[in-house]
C-alpha cells in the first residue's frame, strides 16, 4: 500500500469551537495538530467543510484534514474531500476516539465497523463503505458511566491529562508507520 500513487489524506476527527478543543473525543484533531506542528505544517485551508493542510511525513505528501461539520456530519466533509482529483480511499486514513478501547491504546485497522463511534459511522453512511484505514485511540473510564454523549465531550481528568502527549506520540509513530510501511506491518507493530 505505500508505494500506490496520491497523496494520503489523513483525516482526525472531532468537534470545532474552543469548547471542544481538549476532551476526550477530539483526540483526532489532537493528533493531526501534532503531525501538522512536527512537519511544519498548518491546518487551516478551508475545503468541504474542513480545514485542510500539506505536509511531507517521510517522504509522502500527505494532506491533513479537520472537519469542521461536527462528529456526527464528519462523513459528509470527509466524501467532500476525497471527490477531488489525486485522492482515493484505499489513501486514507480516518483518526478517532473510541469508547470501546482501553485509555491510552491504540487499534489500527484496513476497515470494520464504527463500533458505536458516530463520526466513523458518518464516514461509513456517506462512502457507503467500511473499507479505509483507521486509527483509534482508547478514551474507556475505568469505572462504569452513566452518559456516555457526556463523558466523551469532557476534558481528560488529570491523571490522563498526564499521559495525553505520550499518547499521540506514539499515534504520531502509527501514522508514519503505516506512510512508511502499510497498514499491516503498521498494525503488527502498534496494536
Amino acid at each position: 500500500m505505500a508505494t500506490e500513487a496520491g497523496n494520503w489524506l489523513i483525516v482526525g476527527l472531532g468537534n470545532p469551537g474552543a469548547e471542544y478543543e481538549r476532551t476526550r473525543h477530539n483526540l483526532g484533531f489532537m493528533l493531526v495538530d501534532l503531525i501538522a506542528s512536527e512537519h511544519g505544517c498548518q491546518v487551516k485551508r478551508s475545503e468541504c467543510r474542513a480545514l485542510i493542510g500539506r505536509a511531507e511525513v517521510d517522504g509522502q505528501t500527505v494532506e491533513l484534514a479537520k472537519p469542521q461539520t461536527y462528529m456526527n456530519l464528519s462523513g459528509e466533509s470527509v466524501n467532500c474531500l476525497l471527490q477531488k482529483e489525486g485522492r482515493r480511499r484505499e489513501r486514507l486514513l480516518v483518526i478517532s476516539d473510541d469508547l470501546a478501547l482501553p485509555f491510552g491504546k491504540i487499534r489500527l485497522r484496513p476497515q470494520g465497523t464504527h463500533g458505536g463511534q458516530n463520526g466513523l459511522r458518518s464516514i461509513i453512511d456517506s462512502l457507503g463503505t467500511n473499507e479505509f484505514i483507521r486509527l483509534r485511540i482508547g478514551i474507556q473510564p475505568e469505572h462504569p458511566i452513566s452518559n456516555a454523549k457526556n463523558f466523551v465531550l469532557e476534558r481528560f481528568s488529570k491523571v490522563e491529562a498526564g499521559k495525553v502527549e505520550d499518547i499521540l506520540k506514539t499515534g504520531a509513530d502509527a501514522v508514519r508507520a503505516i506512510l512508511k510501511h502499510g497498514v499491516g506491518k503498521a498494525m503488527a507493530e502498534f496494536n
